[in-house]
């Protein structure tokens, strides 16, 4: 009797011209990535942040989501790329982003603005105007269908969590495709996970405290950088996934005003 191993063979023998390689599984696929810039990170990350792909970064205030998200926008801009963020509450202060290396010439700011306060034609016509969360959403889709942007950061971090819970996952979907078709990395920043499966990467950040010279001179910032699950590698297997640390450090001249203030 046959084994099984010579009944694979012949089975794949008599499909290969109607179903190439039938039984045999697809090789794994080797996600293109583009560098942060922060090494640490890169490391984790086997090369940086998945492009085509939507990566969500979330964590509490201050723990370097937004400093992450400036280093790898600052990254693509070097390197002569178009990057956009979509400023949900108009929280981006544009001299820390030029301060982190992001060249401003390349970045296109996208800030949403309260419909509740502003007299638009849809207000005065009696309907009523997007939130600034929708204004967020429908910016970053269009930004998305466009296409060009190597890099678009979607700024839902001051977001209530219950408000970013509600976004119906088919949003998230059709974000995921139109990364993939037009190449772009879609880097979503948020308060908890909202891009469920969507989401090729999620991050966590989490704050380590505040690095001193002597007793006086705050330098920087230490963060700690988790990996959750990811869509494209196999199962941690009950493991505790990847972290790492990496700090954010001050310019001599603010530590120097640091102190001078103290």
């Amino acid at each position: 009797m046959p084994s099984a191993a010579v009944l694979r063979r012949q089975i794949e023998h008599d499909l290969e011209v109607r179903f190439p390689a039938a039984l045999t599984p697809a090789p794994r696929t080797i996600r293109e990535c583009a560098r942060t810039g922060i090494d640490a990170a890169d490391r984790l990350l086997e090369g940086g942040l998945l492009v085509g792909a939507i990566s969500e970064i979330t964590g509490p205030s201050c723990s370097g989501r937004t400093s992450l998200a400036l280093a790898f926008v600052a990254q693509r801009t070097a390197e002569g790329r178009i990057c956009a963020w979509v400023d949900t509450h108009d929280a981006l202060d544009p001299a820390s982003a030029a301060a982190n290396g992001v060249d401003l010439q390349r970045l296109l700011w996208v800030r949403c603005e309260d419909g509740r306060r502003a007299a638009t034609p849809l207000a005065k016509a009696g309907k009523k105007p997007w939130t600034i969360l929708d204004q967020a959403l429908r910016a970053t889709d269009l930004l998305l269908q466009a296409g060009g942007f190597a890099a678009i950061v979607l700024d839902l971090a001051d977001t209530a969590v219950e408000h970013g819970s509600r976004i119906p996952l088919a949003t998230w979907f059709r974000f995921r495709h139109a990364a993939d078709r037009t190449r772009c990395s879609l880097v979503v920043l948020a308060k908890s996970a909202n891009t469920q499966s969507s989401a090729a990467l999620a991050l966590e950040c989490v704050p380590l405290g505040a690095e001193v010279a002597g007793s006086r001179v705050l330098t920087g910032f230490r963060y700690e950088l988790q990996r959750g699950p990811q869509r494209f590698t196999p199962g941690l297997g009950g493991r505790k996934p990847p972290a790492s640390t990496w700090s954010s450090k001050w310019s001599s001249s603010a530590a120097w005003e640091t102190e001078k203030r103290a």
